[in-house]
Formats: C-alpha cells, structure tokens, sequence
C-alpha cells in the first residue's frame, strides 16, 4: 500500500478514533445544532469539568471536526461537518465494496461449478 493511501485512512482512523468517545458524541450533539458554543455552555447539564471538556473539544479539533474561534476572553467552538461527511461517504464505498464481495461469493457457492 502506498505512503499516500496509508496516510488517507491514518485520518480516517483518527477521526473514528475521535467519535468513539461517548462524551464527544454528546458534545458534538450540542454542536450539530449550528450554533457557536463556549466551554461554559459545553459543559453545562453535563456531570464534566470544564478541563474535561476542553480535552474532548482539542481531540475534535485536531480532526477538524469542530473548530475554536476567540471572542474576547473566550474560544467559541462550531461543528464543521465535513469530515463526517467524509467518513460517511467512506463507509458507503466500504460497504459497497462488501456487497459486491458478497454477491460474488454467494454466485460461487450456488454454482454449479464447485
């Protein structure tokens, strides 16, 4: 495998790695409704630190699935959709490639020629 393909699903691995979290899950359902949000707001009705928020939020950012913009003394976090959307698209090629795998192996075993 070549450099460049291993280096595409290392960020496919990261941003799965990134949503495999419970608690950046319920923060990007907070986000998913297009406002901007601060820590404050990210972290209120939930049982979280306001620290434990923000290293949730770093690991969305490293992916650039949220994005921090500073108001004043505050960074106000938003949802950038883009890279799920990517990770959505991948799964439907994924999962047309093993449907594809899958009628073949089902057209090889209900063959007459084994």
């Amino acid at each position: 495998m070549s450099a460049k393909r291993r280096s595409g699903l290392g960020e496919k691995a990261s941003v799965f790695a990134a949503l495999g979290d419970e608690t950046r899950l319920l923060l990007l359902a907070k986000l998913c409704k297009g406002q901007r949000y601060s820590i404050s707001e990210l972290t209120e009705g939930t049982k979280l630190t306001r620290q434990a928020v923000t290293k949730h939020l770093r690991v969305l950012e490293r992916v650039r699935i949220v994005h921090a913009k500073r108001a004043g003394r505050e960074s106000l976090f938003t949802l950038d959709p883009e890279p799920i959307d990517e990770m959505v698209a991948y799964l439907e090629t994924v999962s047309k490639q093993w449907d594809a795998a899958l009628t073949r192996l089902k057209a090889f075993v209900e063959s007459d020629e084994r």
